[in-house]
């Protein structure tokens, strides 16, 4: 009886584990937006004129809703403006030196040089005048 209760207790506890433990599935990303992650980060706004950066988290509920956004958006933009999106959980040094302590969160840069930044799941119609505005489109 208590190997038979062990069994089920040891059970119960794993698919407890299995739904509470973010599984690590690869983002699915559009193919106009870029992975940026700690390795690649100079290099992509180095060579990006027009960068727009969401910062996000698998957790993020708020991420979730911005990410068709920036889809939207990169082909909107297709040849004019770069995006990326960089996982905070995955390059915390990145994070860090900008100072995102709230996600999502997006920076532009314009030139290398970060030019503003957006935070909050905010509407289409915001981010695209920011970026209208932030690189004279």
């Amino acid at each position: 009886m208590d190997d038979e209760l062990a069994k089920i207790r040891e059970k119960k506890m794993q698919e407890l584990r299995d739904r509470f433990t973010p599984t690590k599935k690869p983002a699915q990303h559009h193919a106009n937006v870029i992975v940026i992650d700690e390795a690649h980060f100079v290099k992509i706004v180095r060579e990006n004129p027009h960068l727009v950066i969401d910062f996000w988290a698998e957790w993020c509920g708020p991420c979730r809703r911005v990410a068709p956004i920036v889809e939207e958006l990169a082909q909107e933009f297709t040849g004019k403006v770069t995006f990326g999106k960089c996982n905070t959980d995955e390059n915390q040094r990145i994070a860090m030196q900008f100072g995102i302590s709230a996600i999502p969160t997006m920076l532009f840069f314009a030139n290398g040089q970060m030019v503003d930044r957006l935070i909050g799941a905010l509407p289409k119609e915001m981010i695209h005048s920011k970026i209208v505005r932030n690189f004279s489109l």
